[in-house]
């Protein structure tokens, strides 16, 4: 299905807290947030474009929504609220803090016909969430998101890896404990420190080392994997390209193709163990995929190439139409009939 978003990002206005992640720029609002008159002509512009999606939602990032002042959220909604109907958008997405829901904010949600909400839910250890001045507990957001459940919105959730007293294994059980929320979609950013945050501070201090690319690519193709087969789907891993990141990154994972290096390295452990499933003896061999998967296991500069090459499969690509999504097959190089027909 094709989807788009007409998205408009809001600042931590009125956020009461400073994570430690968090950089100063983004909180005093130094972007501004759209007014009333933006977001109706923005919804105007991208509803121009409604007949090539199957789906578009209006939504409002910044994971602050529902804890701005309340006039300037009620503006903006209103603003929103006329473009949602047949034909036009098919709802208001927003994203929010768990601690920045209750039954009044999510009548006043359901009235300007929000119908999807996400959570920053970030870590489901309370001594993590401390440690970073997240504000709210792990119970803030099972609360908040049972509350989103049984009031008919669609639920999202978003995690962090590699935050300040956090591991691996800590990652995982919050990815269990997040499935278990039942949401219908999740987000996962690996951390990324930026100058002036309370995190830069600690790394400068040697009180805290971020992960980086090479820690983070196999921790996060695990989460891949537990949610797929909890069939939640991931909207995103790792920050959209910036150059403002770029820049100002002093630490951390950060890749413009984070995603797709993921889903890379997912691929490559599949092949290998169906490889060794089969009996497969190390040697060439050649490794079938969907058309949609080839870059993920191709590209990239060969790193999947060589991590297989180095564990005895070196191997040829091939795509099948007739696979989908991480569907592969393997063989053995040998047996490929393209070679057994070379005279």
């Amino acid at each position: 299905m094709r989807t788009a978003n007409i998205a408009f990002f809001v600042p931590h206005l009125g956020c009461p807290h400073r994570c430690s992640f968090c950089d100063q720029e983004s909180i005093s609002g130094r972007e501004g947030a759209p007014t009333p008159q933006q977001v109706a002509e923005g919804c105007r512009r991208g509803l121009e474009n409604r007949r090539r999606y199957q789906r578009m939602e209006i939504a409002f990032f910044g994971g602050s929504f529902t804890a701005i002042p309340r006039p300037q959220m009620l503006q903006l909604l209103e603003a929103a609220a006329p473009f949602v109907g047949p034909g036009r958008a098919d709802g208001i997405r927003i994203s929010t803090r768990p601690d920045a829901i209750s039954g009044e904010v999510l009548e006043i949600l359901r009235f300007y016909r929000v119908t999807a909400i996400e959570l920053g839910a970030q870590s489901m250890d309370d001594q993590v969430l401390r440690r970073n001045g997240r504000g709210h507990t792990a119970a803030q957001v099972e609360a908040a998101a049972g509350a989103i459940r049984r009031g008919g919105f669609s639920l999202g959730l978003q995690m962090m890896t590699g935050l300040w007293g956090d591991s691996p294994q800590g990652a995982m059980e919050t990815a269990r404990r997040l499935i278990a929320l039942g949401p219908q979609g999740v987000r996962i950013y690996p951390t990324v420190v930026l100058e002036g945050t309370r995190l830069d501070q600690a790394r400068r201090e040697g009180l805290y080392q971020p992960p980086g690319l090479e820690e983070t690519i196999p921790l996060c193709a695990a989460l891949l994997r537990l949610f797929d087969q909890a069939g939640i789907p991931v909207l995103r891993l790792g920050l959209h390209a910036s150059p403002q990141v770029e820049k100002r990154m002093t630490g951390g994972c950060y890749h413009p193709a984070l995603g797709e290096l993921c889903r890379g390295r997912l691929l490559a452990e599949d092949a290998l163990a169906a490889a060794q499933a089969a009996g497969i003896a190390p040697g060439p061999v050649v490794i079938q995929v969907a058309p949609a998967a080839r870059s993920c296991l191709g590209g990239q500069k060969g790193i999947w190439k060589a991590f297989l090459a180095a564990r005895g499969y070196p191997f040829v690509l091939e795509e099948d139409p007739a696979l989908e999504g991480r569907q592969l097959r393997v063989r053995p190089a040998q047996t490929d009939p393209k070679k057994e027909d070379t005279p």
